[in-house]
């Protein structure tokens, strides 16, 4: 019967804990939800793994000796047992407010076969027996918390097991042994049976559950500069309804991890149970994210000649932008240009009902590139647009997709006379489009991991956007391997 808990942590504990997720008391920035709905199929999926294993374990030898009136003293063994037939008839996981989950089998029959043999002085009997285990009951409470790393805990807080019924078919005709079973060995092998399953669910939840737990990754990859922190904010709140956890959700350069700018606000959650899961991801993740990227200069950009498409009628160079400033190319005749742009500030996201966009600011400003590679300032422009987002919700992750935006430009400083700012700005809104926007959205695409573990996939996608943070649902799939 330790199976069953060698089952439970990949099963059961991994689809629950899939989205357990330091500092007490602060608010998330992701929140998971598991809902009856969730749980039920957890336990569905757990009986389904644990009757499939339930065959492979190896079932202890009853011996011992015996002394029976009109037959005497002797010694008996049954041995070769094994597990022919199981059914796991129903289960249930359910929450225990405020302390974690309890996991319950009942009205479960398990059938063994075996060999047994009988020693009295010279005498040696030997056959075959059928074992019917019947009405087995299995309740395990877990409690779950949360450790200073952010890592989830897991302790089985109490344990019971009950077999109602013990049949026996002994080939042979030996009364007297099969009235041995009942009045010695069957009491025993159901006390054994007892106290052995609890005996194991409890040393496998400290030696082999929560040292799984503890293979958990408190922080995910994004890309090759932002990670995820997905450390547990406080113990796994439980209620009658659901289970939800709660992410720290702080989003930091592995390099050099900085204070956090901002706290996540809190969110009000809908009171959706239709779906197995739901996760609620606070803007406050996106906008650090936003923050980190233009800490680490990801957000500025540089263009140069020959970056300009060969089949351009506009060049970076002095000689093509007479069109915007005449006098430039009579002071740099025959020279190259260089635009460079910042984000004045990182751009934050703002989310209104069914809506997601920001407002992008930055500041370009024009080099001349003078013969000796020095480079010589000669404008610099205010860059100003409105984007609008796109979210997709796939099986793992959350992508994202800016729509192009016309950009405005304003012309802040010229040392070189009078500027066309409106061609200019064409030019500047072709390479947006054509360029700068595409290379953000491919760090888009790569996506925001959800916090699944392996083997887990979602379906029956929801997205919603709320005022100040996305609400995804789904139903999961355990996909066996």
């Amino acid at each position: 019967m330790g199976i069953l808990t060698s089952t439970l942590p990949p099963i059961l504990l991994g689809f629950l804990l899939m989205s357990t997720l330091g500092a007490l008391g602060a608010n998330p920035g992701l929140v998971a939800r598991i809902t009856n709905k969730g749980l039920e199929y957890a336990a569905k999926e757990g009986l389904l793994a644990l009757q499939r294993e339930l065959y492979k374990i190896t079932l202890p030898d009853l011996t011992g000796d015996f002394k029976i009136k009109h037959v005497g003293r002797g010694h008996y063994d049954f041995n070769s047992l094994e597990i022919h037939s199981c059914e796991l008839l129903s289960s249930a996981l359910k929450p225990l407010p405020s302390q974690g989950l309890s996991f319950t089998i009942a009205d479960s029959f398990i059938q063994v076969q075996g060999r047994w043999k009988v020693r009295k002085s010279f005498l040696k009997l030997q056959g075959s027996f059928d074992l019917r285990v019947k009405g087995i009951t299995i309740s395990v409470d877990l409690l779950l918390g949360n450790e200073p790393s952010g890592r989830p805990t897991a302790t089985a807080s109490s344990c019971s097991s009950h077999i109602r019924d013990v049949e026996v078919d002994i080939s042979g005709h030996v009364g007297w042994l099969l009235n041995l079973f009942h009045n010695q060995i069957e009491s025993k092998f159901r006390r054994e049976l007892e106290s052995k399953t609890c005996e194991m669910i409890q040393d496998s939840v400290t030696s082999d559950l929560q040292p799984y737990l503890q293979t958990l990754p408190v922080t995910a990859k994004i890309d090759n500069v932002l990670d995820i922190d997905y450390s547990l904010v406080e113990a796994p709140r439980v209620t009658a309804q659901m289970l939800e956890v709660m992410f720290k959700g702080e989003i930091f350069n592995p390099n050099h991890r900085s204070p956090e700018d901002f706290l996540a606000p809190a969110m009000s959650l809908p009171e959706d149970h239709e779906q197995m899961v739901y996760f609620a991801i606070s803007g406050y993740v996106f906008n650090m994210a936003s923050l980190v990227y233009h800490q680490e200069g990801q957000l500025n950009f540089s263009i140069t000649d020959d970056m300009v498409p060969a089949d351009s009628n506009i060049r970076l160079t002095t000689k093509s932008f007479r069109a915007f400033a005449p006098r430039i190319a009579r002071l740099y005749p025959n020279m190259n240009l260089e635009l460079q742009g910042a984000v004045v500030s990182a751009p934050l996201l703002n989310f209104s009902p069914g809506n997601l966009s920001l407002v992008l600011q930055m500041e370009t400003e024009g080099f001349v590139l003078l013969p000796n590679s020095a480079r010589e300032p000669v404008f610099r422009l205010g860059v100003s647009t409105n984007v609008s987002i796109t979210l997709t919700f796939n099986t793992s992750k959350i992508t994202g997709f800016l729509n192009p935006r016309k950009v405005q430009v304003e012309l802040k400083e010229s040392k070189v006379g009078q500027f066309n700012v409106e061609l200019l700005e064409a030019l500047l809104n072709y390479y947006i489009v054509n360029t700068l926007y595409p290379e953000v959205n491919d760090k888009l695409a790569k996506g925001f991991p959800l916090p699944l573990l392996k083997h887990i996939q979602l379906y029956d996608l929801v997205l919603q956007i709320h005022k100040d943070f996305l609400f995804l649902g789904a139903n999961v799939q355990y996909m066996r391997v």
